[in-house]
């Protein structure tokens, strides 16, 4: 029985073993009825064209992980942001951790996503939101089917978070193989202010595979500032669907930082449904041996008065391979759209590899749009001249590859998660650098 076949078989079973009002027991049936029409995507879509997930299928996955893996925070601890306090919701294999999480309900709601599909009291939000902006391509169904864990975020109209909220997924290697599906929904209301922190990480060598659904909502004037921490091990693997829409003079950001995994697969979906939107995607991807990642975004602008800015720089060494395929559409009704599109990569090896596909489908005729892309190598001049001032060749390296970066991460809020992403791109690159970009 190939995956695909597992996965449905074990529909009835999961439906049987949660609780589920008729709502969502609809949504999920009508999800897993379109995944098994199109099962998983393949080289043979546009849109998968430089990314095939034929080696992870292959891989004899559980569904249903069968018991938390205990973990102490002192041996989890580097995986947090801990130098800022923040909430912080923790799931071990699947599962809540209650000893490693704080969640809360003071004024806003931090909380569990399966505790908000049962739960009568967010029943309203969970109706006019759940299932509301995820498309209905095949792995955001699959997810919508088995749709049962994750974190459950709610904003109330003028409130501002008092402190960022982390989501970390841990796996611990209790199975073979394992198959996550984490389910989370952002929701800010009116004048709204959240800084969310999301992490996937792997503990084990064994091979993991997860497939994320995100669906944010930034509602009139609503500030969502979102970052993506993805650093994982060689076995693991992940596919993060994020769908993000957005209401009149919101602002919605969102920075990916890609240092490790397997293979990733970004699918980033802004929906612009008013006027003077900001919405904003950057992202910094350093790879090393024979790692994947692919970063796939699209913007739609549908109102007229818009912006949208995307930057992604990509540092390629060994033989990984790096995919960008981003798109902007401007509707007929959006005039006045300022809209940017830029992915700048470096090959430091001659066995890496870039497949970047920047596009543009414009249907205003009074707009400011652009995109482009780069691929090229160090600048040997300016590593010559480096050299030369009594920089040695690997720090030089190190140096300009900063320089390369430095735009993405200027435009990080939190002081805490800019340091954080600098060790990691030193630790990348093999140096020692004395200064915070």
């Amino acid at each position: 029985m190939d995956l695909k076949d597992k996965l449905v078989s074990s529909f009835l079973a999961f439906e049987n073993k949660v609780d589920v009002d008729t709502f969502v027991h609809n949504v999920r049936s009508e999800a897993i009825k379109i995944f098994e029409e199109k099962g998983f995507p393949t080289k043979k879509e546009e849109a998968w064209k430089y990314t095939s997930l034929n080696k992870l299928l292959k891989e004899d996955y559980s569904v249903f992980p069968k018991q938390e893996n205990a973990l102490d925070y002192k041996d989890v601890k580097k995986y947090f942001i801990h130098e800022i306090d923040t909430y912080h919701v923790v799931f071990i294999d699947g599962k809540y951790s209650s000893h490693l999480s704080n969640t809360t309900h003071d004024g806003i709601d931090v909380c569990l996503m399966s505790s908000a599909l049962t739960n009568p009291k967010y029943r309203l939000i969970i109706e006019n939101h759940f299932n509301k902006a995820a498309t209905t391509d095949s792995l955001p169904s699959l997810n919508t089917a088995f749709s049962q864990e994750g974190v459950y975020v709610h904003i109330p109209k003028n409130k501002i978070a008092d402190k960022p909220i982390q989501f970390i997924n841990f796996s611990t290697g209790n199975e073979s193989a394992t198959l996550l599906q984490p389910r989370n929904l952002i929701v800010a209301e009116e004048n709204a202010h959240v800084q969310i922190i999301e992490r996937h990480q792997s503990l084990t060598e064994n091979p993991v595979l997860t497939n994320s659904v995100t669906e944010i909502f930034t509602k009139k004037r609503a500030i969502v500032d979102y970052y993506k921490i993805q650093n994982d091990g060689e076995n693991a693997s992940l596919i993060d669907n994020t769908f993000i829409k957005q209401q009149r003079e919101s602002i919605a950001s969102v920075h990916t930082f890609s240092f490790g995994g397997k293979l990733i697969r970004n699918n980033l979906n802004f929906f612009q449904e008013g006027e003077r939107i900001d919405s904003i995607l950057k992202g910094v991807t350093i790879l090393s041996d024979k790692q994947h990642v692919d970063h796939n975004t699209l913007v739609h602008h549908i109102e007229p008065n818009c912006e949208s800015h995307q930057d992604y720089k990509g540092i390629f060494g060994d033989s990984s391979t790096g995919v960008f395929n981003g798109k902007i559409i401007v509707e007929k009704e959006a005039q006045k759209t300022n809209a940017f599109q830029a992915n700048n990569n470096i090959l430091v090896s001659d066995k890496a590899s870039i497949n970047t596909k920047p596009q543009l489908e414009i249907f205003a005729d009074d707009v400011k749009c652009s995109h482009g892309c780069t691929i090229g190598q160090l600048d040997e001049s300016a590593m010559f001249y480096m050299q030369s001032r009594g920089i040695p060749k690997k720090e030089a390296k190190a140096l300009l590859m900063y320089a390369f970066s430095n735009n993405v991460l200027s435009s990080v809020k939190i002081p805490e998660i800019k340091q954080r992403i600098n060790k990691i791109i030193a630790n990348k690159l093999g140096v020692s650098i004395g200064f915070d970009l």
